[in-house]
């Protein structure tokens, strides 16, 4: 390469210094490139005409043209036939009998010409067809990089250097793999779909079987050198090294005769299921809630979201560009960096994919306890990054206890990019638009109103199946015949939530809906491949037969036949790195026909419905985990004896099915019964566990001190400022003490914080609200003084204490509420406690927009 460089230089005496640098680069770059890929002789022509220079570098294998790779910035290949596009005036390449010569024409000044294309060199003699499907590309520019970095320091080393891998094999494995990259690279560079993956034709020469194998062995082989650091190369990461062998056995295997199988179909890729088969995109993690962090492989902090920096400490752009290190405790960093040099130097996933509990450094130096689960994912330039999710165990600066109100969880709804570049596609028209006609403009509009619309329907109701169903009404009036949704639940089974058909006349069949046959390892139909992340599939030809009979592709071909329709699109539901569902949109004769220039359309509304169902679903699993956490702090109440007791917890009926209310009742050492009712503000998760935080407290004081009920109720207070100054749970309560032997009389001693006052009920239907004792809610002012009332409790009377969900109705006073519940129980004065409860509960109950926390006493002595 020197030679030719100083051959250029000379013959160009008189050229003007800056062309004369640029044509030295360029030819050094062609030289490297015919040396490296030829391997033959290599002859340089280079002269002036004019202000014009001409460069020629000339080969003798015509069968190995150039081939143009993307514009990676982290790739390590590939840059000599980018500096030239870059650079030159001109650029091609001639292919003639035996020989190959690529040229450049440099001048300055002159305005440039549109640049000439690298011709593809087709394969000479027999050629033998290669179907990819489901082909991330993403995942494949990541692979093909680290192949020819692999493949370029073999054929750089010494002799010797090279391991195992002898020279002729290296020759075969260089040459099939610059194969490989030319076809690949033309067949994606004429594919336009807008989803993740790809699905690929390409002509291979019919004998390429063995060399495509050697090339495997060969790669094995430097896998292991890698690993062993014989090579400066990195090792492939687990997903890098799986696709590419997927992609050279289905290379080889093929012009052997055998069966092409998707990529989204190979059982145990580390890619399909735990890795998001798109390429990494930092808006992504910028509009995701989950606290996000996404590392390269210099352990340097590339993107972060508003979540994660708050959680914290930190701004965004504070921490964009920092070494994950900063984030560590100083004790575990030693730790981390051994752990991901390992990664690197290895190639062996020891955390990735699980989930891991650590402290976090926030920026005030605090430790902040979460759960870390790392996933590397490939973005579209080439590079791997690190994407990492923390899941705080306890909240580093929880949210004013009660300031969440009645709203329910629920991912932010950051409005689509796409819905504001329609937007501005619509204000853009008219004469003294962008250029845009009013054609476009219009359905620029109507498509914005669509995905406003579909977005509307999922958030008009909390019920998901009806949201879905909604957006299929919706979907079958305005853009398919038919439609249908599938959904994973969290153990990957699948679920048809949905079919709508346009014509109400059609009925759907439902053994076309509910659970179908499951997802197995034969299954090679669409719907298949995209539960497992392909996709949006264009399907042109509904008629034509299916690549395999297993059961669940079975199901779904009868649906089709079932309904009709001659094309559809299937897509998959995407969110949080996972799949979903799937999205399926028909259409009959009677329509246009689907297209590849709908898919960006599809491709917006299935990541609105995506977002949708994950919002529905974070919903209901929190109200799930925040009821199972409550319900696990209900009480077994004390049995037996002259003291008989029933007590009741129901759910609001309303959005947010979870609270702080709750009830206790417990024995203390010296023979008196306790009873507490209580509510903590608030009606989300963080109010139930401020519940069982004040609950456990009360229970310690209470069996510590065996004190009063005001003085039990003021420790409680005190206890609440101390351990939470700055934000102390905010809680009405109820302490009492039965006091009294077996068979009477009983005494009824307690005190109350801010809430409704107990209601006794006479065995004879007498009843009365005992507002004695009564003083602050706990969490206001600890110092305030407190009461303890004092109150007869006759044989077979029921003591009532109870919440607020009871009473209380919208549009209505207090004082009707408490008139309502003390005609209640008196009409049930002589019912068994059972029943008292359930008819209270049934009566005054029925959709109560609150939780009902309720337990009743009545003190019965020995017959």
């Amino acid at each position: 390469m020197a030679q030719a460089r100083h051959f250029a230089r000379s013959a160009l005496a008189g050229v003007a210094p800056d062309v004369l640098d640029t044509v030295e680069l360029l030819v050094g770059e062609l030289v490297t490139n015919a040396v490296i890929h030829a391997r033959t002789e290599v002859d340089v022509e280079v002269w002036a005409a004019g202000d014009r220079v001409h460069a020629r570098v000339g080969d003798l294998r015509p069968d190995h043209g150039p081939v143009r790779h993307p514009r990676h910035p982290y790739a390590s290949t590939g840059r000599g036939l980018l500096l030239v596009e870059e650079l030159a005036s001109r650029h091609g390449v001639d292919l003639g009998e035996g020989r190959k010569t690529v040229w450049f024409e440099l001048w300055p000044g002159a305005p440039v010409p549109p640049a000439s294309v690298w011709d593809t060199v087709k394969p000479s003699g027999p050629t033998a067809a290669v179907t990819l499907t489901d082909v991330p590309y993403a995942l494949y520019w990541a692979a093909q990089q680290h192949r020819e970095a692999m493949l370029r320091e073999l054929f750089l080393a010494l002799p010797g250097d090279g391991g195992e891998t002898r020279p002729q094999d290296l020759a075969v494995a260089r040459d099939i793999s610059h194969v490989i990259n030319e076809r690949m690279a033309s067949a994606m560079a004429e594919e336009t779909s807008s989803g993740s993956t790809l699905s690929l034709r390409l002509e291979f020469p019919a004998d390429a079987a063995a060399a495509v194998t050697t090339l495997r062995l060969v790669l094995d082989e430097a896998d292991t050198a890698t690993q062993q650091e014989s090579l400066l190369t990195l090792p492939p990461l687990p997903q890098v090294r799986a696709f590419r062998r997927w992609l050279l056995d289905q290379i080889a295997g093929q012009l052997s005769g055998g069966q092409a199988t998707a990529w989204t179909l190979v059982p145990d890729t580390p890619s399909v299921t735990s890795t998001e088969l798109a390429p990494w995109d930092a808006a992504d993690t910028e509009a995701s809630s989950v606290p996000t962090i996404v590392a390269d492989d210099g352990n340097r902090i590339v993107a972060v979201n508003t979540s994660a920096a708050r959680l914290l400490g930190w701004r965004v752009s504070e921490l964009v560009g920092q070494r994950l290190t900063a984030l560590i405790p100083e004790h575990l960093r030693e730790r981390h960096v051994a752990a991901f040099t390992s990664l690197l130097l290895t190639g062996q996933p020891r955390i990735l994919g699980h989930s891991i509990p650590l402290p976090a450094l926030h920026r005030d130096g605090r430790l902040i306890p979460i759960r870390l689960r790392i996933q590397t994912q490939e973005a579209v330039d080439g590079r791997t990054v690190f994407v990492a999710q923390l899941i705080a165990r306890t909240a580093a600066s929880p949210p004013t206890r009660g300031s969440a109100g009645r709203r329910h969880a629920r991912r932010p709804d950051p409005e689509p990019e796409q819905w504001q570049a329609a937007a501005r596609s619509a204000e853009g028209a008219g004469p003294t638009g962008s250029g845009i006609s009013a054609g476009e403009a219009a359905r620029a509009v109507e498509r914005l109103s669509l995905l406003v619309d579909t977005n509307s329907a999922l958030t008009g109701t909390l019920n998901l199946e009806e949201a879905l169903r909604r957006v299929c009404r919706l979907l079958t009036e305005r853009l398919a015949d038919w439609c249908a949704v599938e959904l994973l639940d969290e153990k990957r089974r699948v679920e048809r939530v949905c079919v709508v058909h346009r014509d109400s006349r059609v009925a759907v069949p439902g053994a076309y809906e509910g659970v179908p046959p499951a997802v197995s390892e034969a299954a090679r139909g669409p719907l298949a491949r995209v539960l497992r992340g392909a996709g949006p599939l264009l399907l042109t030809d509904l008629t034509s037969p299916w690549p395999s009979s297993d059961a669940l592709d079975t199901w779904q071909r009868e649906l089709f036949e079932r309904l009709g329709g001659t094309n559809a699109v299937i897509a998959p539901l995407r969110a949080r790195r996972e799949v979903l569902g799937a999205l399926t949109l028909v259409r009959g004769d009677d329509a246009r026909p689907w297209t590849e220039e709908d898919l960006p359309l599809v491709a917006d509304l299935v990541r609105t419905i995506a977002l949708g169902v994950d919002n529905a679903r974070l919903h209901q699993h929190t109200q799930r985990t925040a009821e199972r956490f409550q319900r696990s702090l209900l009480p077994e109440l004390p049995r037996g004896g002259h003291l008989r007791m029933a007590a009741r917890y129901v759910p609001s009926s309303a959005a947010t099915q979870v609270g702080g209310d709750w009830f206790d009742a417990f024995a203390l050492p010296q023979g008196d019964t306790a009873l507490v009712i209580g509510d903590v503000a608030g009606h989300d998760l963080q109010a139930a566990v401020a519940m069982s935080e004040v609950r456990n407290m009360l229970r310690g004081i209470a069996v510590d001190c065996q004190e009063p009920p005001a003085e039990v109720l003021r420790r409680l207070d005190v206890a609440a400022h101390t351990l939470h100054p700055t934000d102390p749970a905010t809680a009405t309560c109820i302490y009492a003490l039965v006091k009294g032997a077996e068979h009477g009389p009983w005494e009824l001693h307690h005190s109350t914080a801010g809430h409704l006052p107990m209601l006794l009920t006479t065995q004879e239907g007498d009843s009365r609200f005992l507002s004695g004792g009564a003083g602050a809610l706990i969490g206001m002012d600890p110092t305030v003084p407190r009461t303890t009332a004092r109150d007869p409790l006759p044989p077979h009377s029921t003591l009532l204490l109870y919440t607020d969900g009871l009473v209380e109705r919208r549009g209505e006073s207090l004082d009707e509420g408490l008139d309502r519940l003390r005609r209640h129980t008196a009409a049930l004065a002589r019912a068994p406690l059972d029943v008292f409860c359930d008819e209270l509960v049934i009566g005054l109950g029925a959709d109560n927009v609150d939780d009902i926390a309720l337990l009743a006493l009545r003190p019965t002595p020995p017959a």
